[in-house]
């Protein structure tokens, strides 16, 4: 629904607003997108891992996130100019430094967002994301419309943001209470400071494109680049990222089975797989029709770049959900080291990409990069946990095929049918007919799923003392 939602606002803003003012958002939100990555210095997650009772750290959780995030705050503010100019458009500054008091926000809310992840309050939680969504738009939208440019997008961010603030407090499971453990205070920068660097790395990861595009295409090429990456994300935000609001602490209480949770771990990525892999090779063969008909002939540049993020999606669906069980198992100093050679080969990947080939050349050198170094490493790191490169080849397989053959099907459709409604419309029918035989041939397993709630063992017997969390972050 947030997604759904978050694409008709988006169509109609970016229709309004125009490429050059697109950019401008563009360029202030990734600044916004680097800080919120490690603002709360990492310990907000170690309530969701907590083995006991979370109201022994959340006081303390809350103090630590205030002060990690205020001080983000103001070197963010600071640093809001140099930035701005580096990205080709020293104009974002003022949108910049607005967007970051989202990040003051985050800090005071850290903790009641993670005591509902902790209790699978996600009904909870559509409410607060819904109310974000649809309240930033409908401002953004007015604001737009009466020709506030960019700012428009950043005021519309922050009033959402102060609305999921209001709510996130109202719903939290405890009170909100500021404290200081000296207890826990150790054992929590010792658990979140890690994860907060390794966080930067992941910002670093996710974001190094649009940085490199910025900084070298300049702030409108960035934002046919962004169209077209947020474009290619939907299938991610709408399958992966539920999935990863749950699967961590459902990976948490089979902790005691490993079996179990490798089973459980391979059945969720055939299922996954089963229905992402299809879509995402849709919109990569439909991206020309897709880009005309939803957002008009001034954006048709992001075509270029969207045939080939969309096909990333498909690879980063797969990375999460193997993120977040590696992390279960303990392997946190492994995804860091990956993380890191995942940087170390993108960015000279994407420099010479944008060089030559401009968004195009960014878009095909993370699908280079993905294919022949990320996913090799994440097979090796998932065999050292105990789950196979041929278990997990076996899964995703058939997806793979049947993705190849609605890439085919949906690019012959885009070249011999001139109406781009038309042929993205049949090419999207064909793709939900082959998703549809799919899911169908695991429907037994999708039913097994709904069993994972109620015949595991409790959280805290599931979790040990000494566990670590990872968190990447949401791309």
């Amino acid at each position: 629904m947030s997604k759904v939602g978050g694409l008709g606002i988006g169509i109609v803003l970016a229709r309004v607003l125009g490429p050059e003012a697109f950019g401008t958002y563009a360029v202030a939100f990734v600044a916004l997108a680097a800080v919120l990555s490690f603002n709360d210095i990492g310990v907000s997650l170690a309530i969701v891992r907590w083995p006991g009772d979370p109201r022994a750290i959340a006081s303390t959780v809350t103090t630590i996130s205030v002060i990690g995030s205020t001080l983000v705050f103001v070197g963010g503010y600071l640093a809001a100019a140099p930035f701005a100019e580096a990205m080709g458009d020293p104009t974002a500054t003022p949108v910049v430094r607005l967007l970051l008091v989202s990040v003051l926000i985050d800090g005071f809310v850290a903790t009641p967002a993670a005591l509902l992840q902790r209790e699978f309050k996600q009904g909870t939680r559509m409410i607060v994301d819904q109310s974000n969504v649809w309240v930033g738009a409908i401002v953004s939208v007015a604001l737009a419309l009466t020709g506030f440019g960019a700012m428009s997008l950043a005021i519309g961010r922050l009033a959402g943001t102060v609305v999921s603030a209001v709510l996130l407090f109202a719903f939290s499971p405890l009170p909100f209470r500021f404290g200081w453990d000296r207890e826990h205070v150790r054992p929590l920068l010792v658990f979140g400071l890690p994860l907060a660097g390794s966080s930067i790395i992941v910002f670093a990861v996710g974001y190094a494109d649009q940085l490199v595009v910025g900084n070298i295409l300049g702030a409108t090429m960035l934002s046919f680049y962004v169209l077209a990456f947020n474009l290619s994300s939907w299938p991610v935000s709408v399958f992966s990222q539920p999935l990863r609001s749950v699967a961590p602490a459902a990976f948490s209480r089979l902790q005691h089975d490993p079996e179990q949770m490798r089973t459980t771990f391979l059945a969720l990525m055939r299922v996954l797989a089963a229905v992402a892999i299809p879509v995402c090779f849709f919109i990569s063969g439909a991206a020309h029709p897709i880009v005309e008909f939803v957002y008009g002939e001034q954006w048709i540049p992001a075509e270029s770049a969207l045939t080939w993020l969309a096909a990333l999606a498909a690879f980063r669906i797969v990375f999460e959900l193997s993120y977040d069980y590696l992390v279960v198992k303990k392997r946190s100093g492994s995804l860091l080291v990956v993380q890191v050679i995942w940087l170390i080969a993108l960015v000279p990947a994407l420099l010479v990409g944008a060089l030559f080939h401009g968004i195009a050349g960014v878009g095909m050198a993370q699908v280079a990069v993905s294919l022949v170094v990320v996913t090799p490493i994440y097979l090796w790191r998932l065999a050292r946990a105990g789950v196979s490169a041929r278990s997990v080849g076996s899964r995703v397989w058939l997806p793979l095929v049947a993705g190849f053959v609605v890439w085919g099907e949906s690019w012959l459709l885009a070249q011999t049918i001139p109406n781009p409604f038309l042929a993205a419309f049949l090419a999207g029918i064909i793709a939900l007919a082959i998703i549809g035989l799919l899911v169908l041939r695991e429907r037994a397993t999708i039913a097994l799923f709904r069993t994972l709630g109620t015949s595991a063992v409790p959280v805290d017997d599931a979790i040990g003392p000494e566990t670590a969390f990872d968190r990447g972050m949401t791309i």
